[in-house]
């Protein structure tokens, strides 16, 4: 059967990949407004999170499923802009798609009356009344998303889209990372975690905070995706001897899940007095942590897991640098994921729960 997917200045009907219950998805059609200051964006390419794959296996708390379904899937993606009420954005312009979106954005009114967060807090990402794609509304999974053109960045002409789509998971790290910008200069840190936060992470330590070999150290507990590492002292996590470990001034836990506990516990084990724990691995359970060290060393925790349109300029300038270019496509895929209906999507969506792979997968939406 053939739609006819029509639009006009007010309002586009867009065709989604819905997820409606774990392991089941629909296509369905979704008519939604175009607010003044908002763009409507038609999704290229994408790449599957894990955030993605717990809510497809069901590994989310069933209240969150039951509050958050049916919903598209995916916030890691770049698209092209296919009518704009912004002067500042162009018809075809290629963008970034931040799935980050303020309260105050989405609702058209101004920081101080939307919370207090956004009033006199740390900013966006933390608002209160905020949406976030593809986890509590419709995601990047539709031939035709509706943001405000502020969550919408331009591409850099010389970036390719397959770089650019890294952006929303380096953006999450440069939010965290520039937390702690004043003490790069001199520190020594430890990132724990092999996957690809992990590997993002370090690899934004290195080229965005200048630390080479001889300050960063990574722990990781597979050698096959250790050895990635290139431009970092490695380690294997299991036969480390913590206790005699030379010490850090800054850690960051990007493990997640059920490692959560021995690598926060090991991170405050190598810290320094004064040191800083950056946590960035999410797990759904409760992590016992070594409290006592906390405290006697006088460590600063640190959680981000999140970032905002802010982060994206200064991850998207760093990302036109070659070096920095060749140390991300070590975790692209040889080939793209192509997606043409419905059948395709839910093949990559199984093929990555089955096989997760240290490489993130990439869709090529064909709409």
């Amino acid at each position: 059967m053939i739609v006819l997917i029509t639009e006009n200045k007010d309002e586009v009907c867009s065709r989604a990949y819905r997820l409606i219950r774990p392991g089941h998805m629909e296509e369905t059609f979704l008519e939604t407004p175009i607010p003044e200051g908002h763009v409507v964006i038609e999704p290229t390419l994408a790449s599957i999170c894990h955030a993605d794959l717990r809510y497809y296996t069901g590994q989310r708390r069933p209240e969150a499923l039951a509050k958050k379904l049916p919903m598209a899937l995916l916030h890691e993606g770049v698209g092209r802009v296919v009518h704009s009420t912004d002067p500042e954005l162009q018809t075809g312009e290629r963008v970034v798609i931040v799935p980050n979106i303020p309260g105050y954005m989405q609702d058209g009114i101004t920081p101080e009356e939307c919370c207090p967060v956004c009033k006199d807090g740390p900013g966006g990402n933390y608002c209160s009344r905020g949406y976030f794609l593809g986890s509590g509304i419709d995601g990047i999974a539709q031939n035709r998303l509706v943001i405000p053109a502020s969550c919408a960045i331009p591409i850099p002409s010389d970036l390719p889209d397959e770089i650019a789509v890294l952006s929303e998971l380096c953006s999450v790290s440069y939010q965290a990372l520039q937390r702690v910008r004043d003490r790069w200069g001199r520190a020594r840190a430890a990132v724990f975690g092999d996957g690809p936060v992990g590997y993002l992470t370090a690899s934004m330590i290195h080229h965005l905070f200048g630390l080479d070999k001889d300050r960063l150290k990574v722990f990781g507990a597979d050698p096959n995706k250790i050895d990635k590492f290139h431009f970092a002292d490695c380690a294997m996590v299991q036969e480390y001897d913590f206790a005699a470990a030379e010490t850090v001034d800054i850690a960051v836990e990007c493990t997640g899940g059920r490692f959560s506990e021995s690598a926060v516990n090991q991170a405050i084990d190598i810290l320094n007095p004064g040191g800083i724990l950056i946590l960035m691995g999410v797990t759904e359970e409760r992590v016992p942590i070594n409290t006592r060290d906390v405290l006697e060393k006088g460590l600063t925790l640190i959680g981000s897991s999140r970032s905002y349109a802010p982060d994206y300029y200064q991850v998207l300038e760093a990302m036109k640098d070659p070096s920095y270019q060749q140390t991300l496509r070590q975790i692209l895929p040889e080939e793209w994921t192509r997606i043409s209906k419905l059948e395709d999507y839910i093949e990559a969506m199984n093929d990555a729960a089955e096989h997760r792979g240290w490489k993130k997968t990439v869709l090529a939406f064909q709409w």
